[in-house]
């Protein structure tokens, strides 16, 4: 018990540190039900671009327990807001090496990933924009994928 309380704590640390950072846009990390991500539970998020003459990165925080079966993940993303048409982007992220070893950040069961989707990414105008992350895999369910979300950042 006490070593959940330490880890509670270290977390909130973390998150707290984070949320002062005046270059996060956002950062969600939305739970998925039951570790089973299905296609027809996209994640989303919103973000209010005020200078688009500044670039910006953006990533899809991506967890999964030890008893993920694939090395690797298909995302399927949209970008949705002013001047932009959907076309949709479909791109895979190497979760693991070829001998197994998960190349995430591992704690206790779980493992964590920030895989960038734009880079130094301009967005076109001001305004609210939706990125959708769909997971894009054969299997749907795909399973023992606890958590998944977008972060953009000011690039640097």
């Amino acid at each position: 018990m006490k070593i959940l309380r330490n880890f509670i704590f270290l977390i909130s640390i973390i998150m707290g540190l984070q949320a002062c950072d005046n270059n996060v846009l956002v950062d969600t990390f939305d739970h998925i039900p039951n570790e089973n991500w299905t296609y027809i539970k996209p994640i989303k998020a919103v973000v209010n671009i005020t200078d688009s003459t500044k670039k910006y990165n953006i990533y899809v925080n991506f967890r999964h327990t030890a008893d993920y079966k694939y090395a690797n993940i298909w995302l399927r993303f949209h970008l949705l807001g002013p001047k932009l048409k959907d076309e949709p982007l479909r791109q895979e992220f190497q979760l693991a090496m070829q001998d197994g070893e998960w190349l995430g950040n591992g704690s206790g069961n779980l493992y964590s990933y920030q895989l960038i989707y734009k880079e130094n990414y301009k967005f076109p105008t001001n305004g609210k924009y939706t990125i959708v992350v769909e997971q894009n895999m054969r299997d749907n369910p795909l399973k023992n994928v606890s958590d998944a979300g977008v972060r953009i950042v000011l690039a640097e």
